[in-house]
C-alpha cells in the first residue's frame, strides 16, 4: 500500500529479532554471573583449604591446583600457551 510504512511481516520480523537478542543477552548475563560465583567459590575453597587443612568438600582444592601448575610446567611451551588461554578466559 504505502511504501513508507513497514508491512506487518516486516514488523513481526523486527520484533522477533529484538526478542532473540534480549534472550541471548539474558543468557550471556546469566552465564557471566554463574562464572563469577564459581570463581568466588573457588577462591574461598582455596583459602579454606590452605587455612584449615583437610576440610570436607574443599580439602583437595589446593592439591589439585598444585598438580595443575606442575602439569602445565612439565608441558613446556604448550603449558604456557594453555595457561595464557585459561587466564584470558577469566578476563
Amino acid at each position: 500500500m504505502f511504501k513508507d510504512q513497514p508491512s506487518l511481516i516486516d514488523s513481526a520480523i523486527n520484533i522477533t529479532k529484538g526478542a532473540k537478542m534480549k534472550a541471548i543477552q539474558g543468557l550471556t548475563g546469566t552465564i557471566t554471573s554463574l562464572t563469577n560465583v564459581v570463581i568466588s567459590l573457588l577462591a574461598l575453597a582455596i583459602v579454606v583449604s590452605l587455612l584449615g587443612g583437610n576440610v570436607p568438600f574443599v580439602g583437595g582444592v589446593a592439591d589439585n591446583i598444585v598438580s595443575l601448575v606442575q602439569g602445565l610446567g612439565d608441558a613446556g611451551i604448550v603449558g604456557l600457551v594453555a595457561a595464557i588461554i585459561i587466564l584470558n578466559l577469566y578476563k
